[in-house]
């Protein structure tokens, strides 16, 4: 058996462990080793993103609105579609729920209010009587997440890296100063640094390396394509329900696509749409907009899978050598796949990632260490 002896092992190849393998190997052997027969199956290659800075807990924000440069103006030959497209957020409080937009507003500076009639005018389905207060936030945008993840995995290339797919670790042990991982298919990786970004997968990972489980929770997120006709959605902004009850987003010009939010603890595997979150997405939709769904044209579901505080844990394992997790991405980890993966490289290094600002801060908040 053929053993490949590289700096850095990174396991899973969704947006984190391919973002962070790209920048890894700007100085590094890297092998990016992926379960699946394609890379970001389970949750990425099911992503529809935008990139919102109000969107996540403190720590996703700050790397949020550091990748924002990197995605409006990304290195030479990254991606050969641009990867980004302007789309404002519009936020819906609904009637006798004023309250809701009055904390959303309190939660930051970024959104600003809008008359009813103004939000109506932007949309023109909104119910009458269904919408008490409005909110717009400005200088969002949609993503393009495959070419986003496909250029980071071309950008890995580039630098000399190597992707195996089809590879689902089978063993994994520290021998000799060095992680020795086995994989399916009689493949073997040596490095002395593994990278944990397996996702969902992640706890399952750590306890293949004999590594402390951090308590990640895989939660589904399901999808669903109307038909909003004879309504015209191509340049409606984004939509949210204040309380994140549902929101939507204009697909492919002429369609809807919309989510009842949902977060449905459920352990990791290839997840598929629960019929009775299509039936609530549909629903909460249709109580602010006056859209009539004849049929769903498509449904689907991903993974996103969260820390048991809902931030990132990104960082060595204070019980193994040479473990690094870069998990918890939950629902941002498009939105802060540039940044994320700069700073796992810096952190892998031991560099100051003085870029970011308050970096010492940050690094500090997300180490995996805080959950003993």
């Amino acid at each position: 058996m053929d053993t490949h002896q590289t700096d850095c092992i990174v396991v899973g190849a969704g947006i984190a462990g391919a973002s962070a393998a790209a920048f890894l190997a700007a100085d590094r052997r890297v092998a990016l080793i992926e379960a699946e027969e394609a890379a970001g199956y389970h949750t990425t290659g099911r992503s529809a993103a935008l990139w919102i800075l109000s969107y996540g807990p403190d720590d996703v924000r700050a790397l949020t609105g550091a990748s924002r440069g990197f995605f409006e103006a990304p290195p030479e030959g990254f991606a050969e579609a641009k990867l980004w497209s302007a789309r404002d957020v519009l936020y819906l409080a609904a009637e006798g729920d004023a309250a809701a937009a009055a904390e959303a507003m309190a939660a930051g500076p970024w959104l600003k209010e809008l008359s009813v009639a103004a939000a109506r005018a932007m949309v023109p389905a909104i119910r009458d009587g269904a919408v008490s207060a409005a909110l717009l936030e400005e200088g969002t945008f949609d993503l393009d997440v495959a070419a986003l993840h496909q250029g980071f995995l071309a950008q890995l290339r580039r630098r000399g890296g190597a992707m195996a797919l089809r590879s689902r670790t089978m063993r994994i042990e520290r021998r000799d100063g060095a992680w020795e991982v086995e994989v399916t298919g009689g493949g073997r990786f040596r490095a002395p640094v593994l990278v944990n970004a397996a996702g969902a997968w992640g706890d399952e990972v750590a306890a293949q390396a004999g590594v402390r489980a951090l308590g990640l929770v895989p939660k589904r997120r399901t999808g669903v394509i109307i038909d909003p006709a004879p309504w015209q959605p191509a340049d409606w902004p984004a939509l949210m329900e204040a309380r994140e009850g549902w929101y939507g987003k204009p697909e492919a010009r002429t369609r809807l696509m919309i989510s009842p939010a949902d977060e449905t603890p459920i352990h990791a595997h290839d997840v598929q749409p629960d019929e009775l979150d299509v039936a609530i997405a549909v629903d909460r939709m249709q109580q602010m907009l006056d859209i009539e769904v004849r049929r769903v044209e498509r449904a689907w579901a991903g993974l996103r899978t969260f820390t048991p505080d809902g931030s990132l844990a990104f960082g060595f394992a204070a019980d193994a050598p040479g473990f690094f997790w870069c998990v918890g991405q939950g629902g941002y980890g498009i939105q802060t796949s540039p940044a994320a993966g700069r700073l796992v490289a810096d952190m892998v290094a031991g560099r100051d990632s003085a870029w970011l600002g308050d970096s010492a801060g940050l690094v500090e908040s997300i180490r995996p260490a805080r959950f003993g």
